[in-house]
């Protein structure tokens, strides 16, 4: 059980920025912030969780059902994320590249303490174990003094080299013309060693940069995830269940004339419309999986939203689910999200990890919570550096989605596209 209190915020970003600086004291932390970026589906503004009073972490093997067994048992608010790599253990596959991160493959936490932002308002949840602590912690993050602490600047190098992308990606182009898969997203790790970083200041920078819907700060002792993902994986609204896949990336211009006709190209652009049409019918299916007879229906077609960095391509689709149908059983039969494999999609999984020299981990995965009632709502794990304090190493991965109309010089330009805040950031 835990008792609740609410309490009126004035100065808003003042707060939440003094809320992130007192929680870094604690070894568990997730900060999910929306950046007030107007959406449809939202439930607050931004949540904090912090300290672990129980946890689960594990490899692949089992992952799901050891999942479902820690959510039905525990039925609290429960934060924390997947790997990529949890599809291994739902299809015959496997990960044999190389990790330089070495996170564990899932990880939740059943948070002490609970902070959720709505407007001008923090609801504060904390365990009966410790609600005596409500006050005093909130006058010590009221009080907290916030330095600002510079990172060096990193020696970023590149995985793969130009040359050797545009080799794989006329290879998984072979692929398709051979007709294995439609379309497979293709990624390239960048990355850092012997690096020395504050997280939460890089964290910070990042998200200033791109005030993403779906930002996250994580730490789980010596790992961290900086994230500025603009994508929703999955989310579970009573009987409700909407996904919201990204497929089409276009710059912005300073120029407003210039910025709204990228705008309308991206719109009319037909690679990147048969791009996003590819993954809603395979989102389409994967909810299927759950969902009630005639339920899985496609609000939104390719739609253009703009974000501060690019203009993207996002469809929603929704489905209904009944409910007796376990929160896991939705996410372990969309899982990994469509957007980042490809059609088909076991085909597109066993292609990619040939073809690619990292492990994903947690890049391409999701982080997310589940409430006490059994909705959740996740994200997809792009635009974000992944850092292991404890082994310095450093890393961040970008990719696109290849089909039959791709140019692999112009996939190798978008990825650079999205990785230009991530070097901004570390430079």
């Amino acid at each position: 059980m835990r008792t609740v209190i609410t309490k009126d915020i004035s100065t808003f970003s003042e707060f939440k920025n003094q809320l992130l600086h007192w929680a870094t004291q604690h070894r568990e932390v997730i900060f999910l912030d929306s950046n007030n970026y107007h959406q449809k589906y939202s439930s607050y503004d931004a949540v904090l969780a912090v300290e672990a009073f129980t946890s689960i972490k594990t490899d692949v093997e089992n992952a799901f059902q050891d999942l479902y067994q820690y959510q039905s048992q525990t039925k609290d608010w429960l934060f924390g994320y997947m790997s990529y790599d949890l599809k291994n253990d739902t299809e015959a596959l496997y990960s044999n590249n190389f990790d330089g991160l070495a996170f564990p493959d899932l990880f939740f936490f059943q948070p002490k303490k609970l902070f959720l932002f709505k407007e001008n308002e923090v609801e504060i949840q904390y365990l009966r174990m410790c609600d005596d602590e409500i006050e005093a912690d909130f006058e010590e993050i009221i009080q907290y003094s916030v330095f600002s602490i510079q990172s060096s600047a990193i020696e970023v190098q590149q995985r793969i080299s130009k040359e050797n992308y545009i080799a794989k990606v006329s290879k998984m182009l072979e692929h398709i013309h051979r007709g294995d898969i439609y379309e497979a997203n293709f990624c390239m790790e960048f990355f850092a060693e012997n690096a020395q970083i504050e997280p939460l200041e890089i964290y910070q920078k990042l998200n200033a940069i791109s005030e993403p819907p779906f930002a996250v700060y994580f730490k789980n002792s010596d790992h961290y995830l900086l994230s500025a993902s603009p994508e929703r994986y999955l989310r579970k609204e009573g009987i409700k269940v909407i996904s919201q896949p990204i497929k089409g990336t276009s710059k912005r211009s300073e120029d407003v004339i210039l910025d709204q006709q990228f705008k309308a190209d991206l719109a009319q652009n037909e690679k990147e419309r048969s791009e996003n049409v590819m993954i809603v019918d395979l989102v389409r299916n994967d909810l299927s999986h759950t969902a009630t007879k005639g339920s899985v229906q496609v609000e939104e077609l390719c739609q253009i939203y703009t974000f501060k960095q690019v203009h993207q391509m996002i469809s929603t689709v929704v489905s209904e689910v009944e409910n007796t149908t376990s929160p896991i059983e939705i996410l372990r039969t969309t899982f990994p999200m469509g957007s980042m494999t490809g059609a088909p999609k076991i085909s597109a999984m066993q292609i990619i990890e040939t073809l690619e020299e990292t492990k994903r981990g947690l890049y391409s995965g999701t982080v997310g919570y589940f409430t006490p009632t059994g909705n959740f709502d996740f994200n997809v794990v792009i635009r974000s550096i992944l850092y292991n304090a404890k082994n310095r190493y450093l890393s961040f991965s970008v990719g696109s989605a290849i089909t039959s109309q791709a140019l692999p010089e112009n996939e190798y330009e978008e990825c650079l596209l999205k990785a230009k805040a991530m070097f901004e950031v570390l430079s």
